[in-house]
């Protein structure tokens, strides 16, 4: 029987690269709503989220990356209760 280290890599493979690289947003099947108007702008859900799809700029949030969100709904846990800025809803696709 081979060990590991002799065995032959599986043909498919991708070369490798960056996350940044792959879109894995479509693996999504709820997506977060973000309501601007409700946001005080803690970041606790840029903090928390596990794909940095969470758009910040000079210190505030200005949107959800959804090519790269993949729905787990950690975002709109972390937010508030006073906020709750963010819902999680179906995907439509």
């Amino acid at each position: 029987m081979k060990s590991w280290k002799e065995l032959e890599p599986a043909p498919f493979i991708p070369e490798p690269c960056t996350s940044r690289a792959i879109k894995t947003g479509d693996w999504r099947t709820r997506k977060p709503i973000w309501h601007e108007e409700k946001c005080n702008h803690c970041l606790f859900c840029w903090l928390y989220c596990p794909d940095s799809a969470i758009l910040v700029k000079e210190d505030k949030m200005i949107g959800i990356d959804y090519d790269y969100c993949k729905g787990c709904g950690i975002c709109s846990e972390v937010c508030p209760d006073k906020c709750k800025a963010i819902d999680i809803v179906q995907e439509v696709k």
